[in-house]
């Protein structure tokens, strides 16, 4: 992955006094704004989606690499950055966790269902500490959705109760509260106003399964 960072890579200068979580939130913030990518509901910038991640990975046990990572999580996802100017600018361990946050599903064809069981195996295959931080990107895509999308958030969160079977080496603390977050949500689809069958989920997750096993 060592290389020159390519066309439309943001600039990062090497300052060693600065700390490698700080170079990291600098080079993710200027890394959304120069596509000005936005939050989807709030129309908030970005970056407020990578520091809330950094936050909750910071209140379990972690490492300036995790950190860093949490920072630049969604750059290789949804910016021009490359994996190679991550290992570049920040060494390979925060790569390698990038490289494992960085959803597949992109690379190949198939219907939602084939892509999210892609995503899915590529995070089984995570580290621990990739696990982690994948357990705050989740949790804070999920605590709000309900109320901005609740007809998207049948689907979002079926996909993420799926997730969560494979997450369960990441941090505990996280894994119960994201687990709590995605059930609390499912509960409140059954009832008024959103009245969703419970076999509606039920079919769903008939789906993925079934998807997968093909």
């Amino acid at each position: 992955m060592q290389g020159m960072p390519q066309q439309g890579a943001v600039p990062e200068e090497k300052d060693m006094t600065t700390t490698l979580v700080e170079r990291a939130r600098r080079y993710a913030t200027k890394a959304h704004a120069a596509i000005d990518q936005r939050r989807k509901y709030t129309n908030d910038p970005y970056i407020v989606h990578p520091q809330a991640v950094m936050e909750i990975v910071s209140s379990v046990p972690h490492s300036e690499e995790m950190l860093a990572a949490a920072w630049l999580h969604d750059t290789v996802e949804d910016t021009p950055t490359t994996l190679g100017d991550i290992e570049s600018h920040f060494g390979p361990k925060v790569a390698e966790l990038v490289a494992m946050l960085t959803n597949v599903s992109g690379t190949g064809g198939g219907n939602r269902f084939e892509r999210k069981n892609r995503d899915r195996r590529h995070s089984a295959n995570a580290s621990p500490q990739a696990k982690t931080i994948k357990l705050a990107d989740l949790i804070d895509n999920t605590r709000s959705l309900l109320e901005f999308d609740s007809h998207f958030a049948r689907t979002y969160l079926i996909e993420k109760q799926r997730l969560l079977e494979v997450l369960t080496e990441g941090d505990p603390t996280l894994w119960r509260q994201a687990n709590h977050i995605v059930e609390q949500g499912l509960e409140k689809l059954l009832l008024p106003p959103h009245n969703v069958p419970a076999s509606w989920f039920e079919h769903a997750r008939q789906r993925y399964r079934e998807s997968d096993a093909a």
